[in-house]
């Protein structure tokens, strides 16, 4: 039991020596010490591993903003030019239609007006062309006046020119004019798709009034969705076609998507001094939503640099440094601490502005958040 005793104390000791050697390394490291010792066997359980600079590709983006839109071309506010109460809604946001499909139907006893006025002109137009037709031949005989030639040729013009008038509102309305000269006269009329695409708005409902100045509902074609961005006057020269686009869509997703510069403005708003730029989009990434708002870097220009590991960066009160290897025994690593100045960053690399510092040399890459937050057994040199 003694024995006991006196080996429980020897493995408290042991473990407050460790501790203590622990705390001195990061207060080595925190409070200034340029060298700092640590053992082969810390440098192998802490899974450590020295590095040295390497050359990597380093993009200066422009940072903007905008959101996922589509061509005037592919967005359709739908109206009609006749007002009328909606009777027929058959569709809801979100519902897709093709070009010609059936939107809504309108009644109004407006209609059943215009197809009969289109009536009565039809039918005088017969007459009055035969009439015209008639003094054409007594006045070419000579047998009429010129008097009542041109009367009658005046009556039959102004008819025609109302005949065809009417006829085209019918084919506005989307009425046969043919069908209306059998006698089928409607009371409604039928709003078509202008173009494919997906229902984004409905602003009626059965019953509603409806005057030619109201929109009805939005359609829009999302296969040709593209990013509408806002460049700053200061930034704009450094755009060109065909640049990559990087961005994100921070509401809906994490995930970074792809496009490319297609067109950039030629003037500037004169209130908020930006350039739009019109980005192309590739659809297969995911099934985006015009209106999408988007925080978007446009890389304008790639150059390789001499850079390190963020791993291997030591943060000290916004100053950085890493570790480098000064020179080493049978049991020990030992460490100097450089100072060093930062560049550009992309996920995982820091560019190294003063590497003349670092060229040749072994620089600890691995197992400094282990050696900063833990330890590990370091101790003064």
């Amino acid at each position: 039991m003694k024995n006991l005793y006196i080996l429980i104390f020897s493995l408290v000791l042991i473990a407050c020596g460790n501790s203590e050697k622990n705390i001195e390394t990061v207060e080595e490291i925190q409070t200034g010490s340029n060298e700092i010792d640590i053992t082969k066997e810390q440098f192998k359980g802490e899974k450590m591993a020295f590095g040295s600079l390497t050359e990597q590709e380093f993009n200066e983006t422009v940072k903007t903003n905008g959101m996922i839109d589509v061509p005037p071309h592919n967005k359709s506010s739908v109206t009609s030019f006749f007002g009328g109460y909606i009777t027929k809604t058959p569709l809801l946001v979100g519902d897709k239609v093709v070009k010609g499909q059936l939107l809504v139907t309108l009644e109004n006893t407006e209609y059943v007006e215009i197809q009969q006025n289109y009536l009565e002109v039809a039918e005088q137009l017969n007459y009055l062309k035969s009439e015209f037709t008639r003094q054409k031949t007594l006045f070419d005989e000579n047998i009429t006046s010129e008097k009542n030639f041109l009367k009658a040729e005046s009556t039959y013009k102004s008819n025609l020119a109302h005949y065809n008038g009417l006829r085209k509102k019918l084919e506005m309305m989307h009425i046969n004019p043919i069908s209306v000269e059998q006698g089928h006269i409607s009371s409604t009329i039928n709003i078509y798709a202008p173009i494919e695409g997906h229902v984004t708005k409905v602003n009626v409902s059965n019953g509603t009034y409806v005057s030619p100045a109201d929109i009805i509902m939005e359609i829009v074609d999302t296969d040709h969705i593209h990013l509408e961005l806002s460049i700053f006057e200061k930034d704009i020269l450094k755009i060109k076609k065909d640049q990559d686009i990087l961005f994100t869509i921070p509401e809906a997703s994490n995930k970074t998507f792809v496009a490319e510069v297609h067109l950039v403005g030629t003037t500037i708003d004169e209130k908020s001094r930006r350039v739009k730029v019109h980005g192309h989009i590739d659809n297969t990434q995911t099934n985006f939503i015009v209106g999408m708002f988007v925080e978007a870097e446009i890389l304008v220009k790639s150059r390789k640099s001499s850079a390190l590991p963020k791993e291997a960066i030591i943060n000290l009160e916004n100053e950085f440094y890493v570790l480098v290897l000064k020179n080493e025994t049978e049991t020990e690593f030992h460490l100097e601490k450089v100072k060093i100045e930062k560049g550009n960053e992309t996920e995982a690399f820091v560019e190294i502005l003063n590497i003349d510092a670092l060229n040749d040399k072994q620089i600890l890459t691995k197992g400094t958040y282990m050696l900063l937050n833990e330890g590990g057994g370091g101790h003064d040199h």
